[in-house]
């Protein structure tokens, strides 16, 4: 586990693709251009699970707000390689997350889920995210509706003495 670097996100892309074309990652339709990509993500909060010089996932925070009463809240992405499913690299990536968002100081994190994502929900479940409720008909996606799971962590060390 380690931060994002440029020369990953050639690899890093294609991970983001195969996870677009699923049609049960993402309401994306392309991935965004590295610029976007590095500039989106909260500072440190960018990383990548790997295999020597094989990527073989990836995940980011980003902050859900810029109004200063939202500091401490942000949202989860995560991606990994289809190879590298079932692995145990989505718990590395999301428990290194979880630690780099309380490092700055986050209180809350946000995850969307496509209902059809199992995966997704029971890694998020895993690490105590709990389902706030449903987005109903919230996008489109080819034309059809579609409904996404809303879960919340709220950080066992951050914010908690107050």
């Amino acid at each position: 586990m380690r931060k994002f670097e440029e020369s990953d996100w050639e690899q890093v892309k294609i991970i983001y693709e195969l996870g677009i074309k699923t049609g049960q990652a993402t309401f994306e339709i392309a991935t965004p251009s590295l610029e976007y990509f590095v500039e989106s993500a909260v500072k440190d909060c960018l990383l990548v699970a790997h295999d020597n010089q094989k990527i073989l996932g990836w995940c980011k925070l980003s902050r859900t707000s810029n109004r200063e009463v939202y500091r401490g809240v942000g949202e989860v992405s995560i991606y990994v390689h289809p190879n590298a499913s079932g692995k145990g690299t989505g718990s590395k990536l999301l428990q290194a997350l979880i630690t780099c968002s309380e490092d700055k100081g986050f209180w809350t994190l946000f995850a969307g889920i496509f209902p059809e994502n199992k995966t997704s929900i029971h890694l998020h479940k895993k690490f105590g995210f709990q389902e706030l409720g449903i987005q109903r008909k919230i996008g489109r996606m080819k034309g059809v509706w579609r409904v996404v799971v809303m879960f919340e962590r709220r950080s066992t060390v951050v914010g908690n003495n107050e």
